[in-house]
């Protein structure tokens, strides 16, 4: 394993600059995951890292060594993608092991590569198959294996669960938080689901527009973000965006007012907003309070989302204000109904009217996995 370097990394296509000056460290033995929406330069990053795609500037060290302009073969990297890439005339033993092969590997050491690997896959019995008799979750693992065999410093995964159904996806994100555990190895993870994420990550690095909005552990990510980008991006449901006008700084609690809202004011970082000011209010879905006995925000259902243990309810104030609570599955309501939603500044966001974040959430000490 190795750690990863990124120092002013830049991307260009002609005039057009799809990643700007990105400077990241990723650890050894780290799961770093890069997410964001489609278009924002994750996946165009990782194949600059795999030695796919030229870098137009900056340097790229891999194991403190200068990769950035290293044959991909030589960057002591393996990368997994979103289409498996098998070999439809050849086994499943001879797929995993044909980069052995080109390499001169003599076929004892070869086969020994192969089928450990194949065992911690737990697809030892598969290897005689061919890939059209194989599911697409076998499939994927064949695709993870032929990474392994090559014992590399880093594994890319670019997307790799995307063509699989739900279950399978689930049953894979546990499969490779397995692997990560088991084999130690740093690796780099391409996805658009944040789930996949929020449950596989040490770290997540939120990308948009080629920029880093930013890096840190999924709970820290989620529960404290940067921006408003950061913040409507991850979690689902999304976090709930309020359009409020800032009023009186007083006693370092800034006056906040909405038609729709109760009085309410949050702690402000920095200097005073002016009055009169446009501002971004975020509270998340399950830190909305359903049925409160008065006050609140008085909301109409307009659909519901039943989920099992949780169920998403869409509203809408008298103003036309949509805000969707999550409650818990067992509590009924239906379209139609009224209700009075809680609302606690504490579990709320601020943000200024281009993104920034003013004031958030204090910080809740969430328990961490790893």
């Amino acid at each position: 394993m190795a750690s990863v370097e990124l120092q002013g990394i830049g991307k260009r296509f002609g005039e057009l600059s799809v990643i700007a000056d990105l400077d990241l460290k990723i650890d050894e033995g780290e799961f770093v995951v890069f997410v964001g929406p489609s278009g924002c330069g994750k996946s165009t990053l990782l194949r600059m890292i795999a030695g796919l795609e030229d870098v137009s500037g900056g340097h790229l060290r891999i194991g403190g060594r200068e990769v950035t302009d290293l044959d991909p073969a030589k960057r002591g990297v393996a990368m997994v993608f979103q289409s498996y890439a098998l070999y439809p005339h050849m086994s499943v033993r001879d797929n995993m092991g044909f980069a052995l092969s080109i390499d001169g590997t003599p076929a004892g050491e070869r086969e020994e590569r192969v089928m450990a690997a194949a065992r911690i896959l737990k697809i030892e019995h598969l290897v005689d198959r061919r890939p059209v008799h194989l599911s697409g979750g076998q499939r994927q693992r064949v695709a993870i294996g032929r990474a392994i065999v090559r014992d590399p410093e880093v594994f890319l995964f670019d997307e790799p669960l995307s063509n699989l159904d739900a279950a399978l996806r689930g049953e894979m994100r546990m499969e490779l938080a397995r692997l990560h555990q088991r084999l130690g190895a740093t690796m780099i993870y391409v996805t658009h689901d944040q789930v996949e994420a929020m449950t596989l990550a040490d770290r997540i690095v939120v990308l948009d527009r080629g920029r880093i909005q930013q890096v840190g552990h999924p709970m820290d990510i989620y529960g404290r973000p940067d921006n408003l980008f950061v913040a409507t991006f991850i979690g689902s449901p999304k976090m709930n965006v309020l359009d409020v006008v800032a009023g009186e700084t007083m006693g370092g609690l800034l006056a906040l007012s909405h038609p729709d809202l109760p009085p309410l004011a949050l702690a402000v970082d920095g200097p005073s907003m002016a009055q009169g000011s446009p501002l971004k209010l975020g509270v998340r879905p399950n830190d909305l309070r359903f049925d409160v006995a008065e006050g609140g925000i008085v909301v109409k259902v307009d659909f519901v989302e039943r989920h099992g243990d949780q169920t998403i309810v869409n509203c809408e104030t008298e103003s036309g204000l949509t805000l969707n609570v999550a409650i818990p599955g067992n509590v009924d309501t239906a379209p139609g109904n009224t209700h009075r939603l809680g609302l606690d500044s504490a579990r709320c966001h601020l943000f200024a009217d281009d993104g920034r974040l003013i004031s958030r959430r204090p910080e809740s000490n969430p328990a961490r996995s790893r």
